[in-house]
């Protein structure tokens, strides 16, 4: 592998709770610039297998971005080498207005009062942020009045700022509007261009849309990985998904109710 790409790779990775297996030695590698979908019924473990790689579940085997190890690392420190996670709820600062949650993100190693101050300039890195976003307009409106797409948009942006050069998002387009989620897939390809990104999703419409490749989970374990079209070709992800309704509209339902 060329040294100069991130990449992330899982050999065996495994998690337990109480003796349930829910991951099952999954091997995954994802290099920078392939949008990678994972995707996978209810319980396949996709979910999991992000926790495991950022450290708020425990797995065994090994999981690495671009060669150091991650497993056995705390959450603060993964977050360090540059693994950032969103999750289907944005956990924005909501009082904050949306240039403050970026620079709090930008300043994870600055006092709180120099957070606080009124600053002269915006940081280059922060300006980049919200022009890759979309929030560029926003950036003085507080955080809580944002659309819920917007949201999440933050929430990427805060992942840039802390330069994250491997983003696992779950399920970043759950209860979007058709415009959201189309805005959200060109988004997740320009951030995917020079990044590593995998996007853990419910919605097959959007995964036909914007993946790159494809990995489908199913009891922990993986069932197929490839391009969108030989992954929808796979008898053994059309037997897994066969009976249940369109993924896409059972998981609008349940956003709805």
């Amino acid at each position: 592998m060329t040294m100069d790409k991130d990449y992330l790779e899982i050999r065996g990775l495994s998690v337990s709770f109480d003796g349930f297996k829910a991951v099952t030695d999954v091997d995954l590698t994802v290099l920078q610039g392939d949008l990678r979908f994972l995707i996978g019924p209810n319980g396949a473990g996709k979910t999991t297998l992000i926790d495991a790689i950022t450290g708020l579940v425990t797995g065994t085997g090994s999981a690495q971005k671009s060669g150091v190890e991650l497993l056995g690392k705390k959450v603060h420190q993964i977050a360090r080498l540059g693994v950032g996670r969103t999750f289907q709820t944005a956990s924005v600062f909501e009082e904050l207005s949306v240039l403050q949650n970026l620079d709090i993100a930008a300043g994870a190693g600055r006092s709180a009062l120099s957070l606080l101050r009124r600053r002269k300039s915006v940081l280059p890195s922060i300006e980049e942020a919200l022009e890759t976003t979309g929030l560029t307009a926003l950036r003085d409106k507080p955080a809580g009045v944002l659309a819920h797409g917007q949201k999440q948009w933050l929430e990427i942006g805060m992942l840039l700022v802390q330069n994250a050069s491997v983003l696992l998002l779950d399920e970043p387009v759950a209860g979007m509007s058709a415009e959201e989620r189309e805005e959200t897939g060109k988004l997740l390809q320009r951030i995917g261009t020079d990044r590593v990104v995998v996007v853990v999703e419910h919605d097959m419409d959007f995964m036909r849309s914007f993946a790159n490749s494809v990995t489908v989970l199913a009891g922990g374990k993986v069932l197929s990985e490839g391009s969108v079209e030989a992954v929808q070709a796979d008898p053994k992800v059309q037997e897994v998904y066969l009976g249940t309704a369109s993924l896409a509209t059972e998981d609008k339902e349940s956003t709805d109710a």
